[in-house]
């Protein structure tokens, strides 16, 4: 569980354990964070390992995947995001919001890749995206298209590791409160606006997002690969 310090990443990690996974990984640039995680994992009833890494450290991620053991499945949640507009996007924000969410990702995966296909028992590789990897939105330009590479990679993937019965996927939720949204969602000018756009009429919860990472990765979902599982309230249905 690539970016499991906190947020999404934790609720996906306890989703794992509650599903019934005997074992996860938490890797992230914080330990104090992942034991806080590790905790609740081992309260669900898995056992839990830490890994500290910065996963834009392309040497030291892939050495935490290679070295984790035996997985059946990776999951990849690298994102930040910098909401503004288009022509005031500095080339270092571009670069920064592509080098985690986009080459970062990209490399742990990569190493995902391999470490499953020594196995030789097939498995999956999500990505945690985004429902702007879909549609586009304003102030959002270079988060669009990080999330828009990513599914592409997905689906060129999916072709090049079928045949190893390796599965790759994205999950791709709509806002979710977390430390990274909490501001602009409970800004009341903004917050509104946002909630507007969701038919359902409510934010994504981490616990929702985790239902369908863990779906994605189990045996329930065996033919499903090179997609995107939107969970997003009905917003990309504009």
């Amino acid at each position: 569980m690539a970016g499991a310090s906190r947020g999404i990443g934790a609720a996906i990690a306890v989703g794992f354990a509650r599903d019934g996974a005997r074992r996860v990984v938490l890797v992230g640039r914080t330990g104090a964070d992942l034991e806080r995680v590790a905790a609740d994992v081992r309260e669900a009833g898995a056992e839990a390992e830490v890994a500290v890494a910065d996963l834009t450290d392309v040497g030291a991620a892939r050495g935490v995947v290679l070295g984790a053991g035996e997985l059946d499945a990776v999951v990849v949640n690298a994102g930040t995001n910098q909401p503004e507009p288009f022509v005031d996007v500095a080339p270092e924000t571009f670069d920064r919001l592509f080098g985690l969410n986009v080459r970062a990702a990209f490399f742990v995966a990569q190493a995902a890749a391999v470490a499953l296909r020594a196995t030789g028992r097939g498995g999956c590789i999500a990505f945690v995206g985004s429902q702007m990897g879909h549609v586009g939105a304003p102030q959002r330009t270079v988060y669009c298209a990080t999330k828009h590479a990513l599914e592409g990679l997905v689906k060129a993937m999916a072709l090049e590791l079928a045949a190893d019965d390796i599965r790759v996927v994205s999950v791709a939720p709509t806002f979710v409160r977390t430390e990274m949204t909490a501001a602009q969602l409970d800004d009341p000018a903004v917050g509104s606006r946002l909630l507007g756009q969701i038919p359902l009429g409510r934010y994504a919860t981490g616990e929702d997002v985790a239902d369908a990472v863990v779906w994605a990765c189990s045996p329930r979902a065996r033919m499903v690969t090179g997609t995107s599982l939107v969970v997003d309230g009905g917003w990309t249905t504009g």
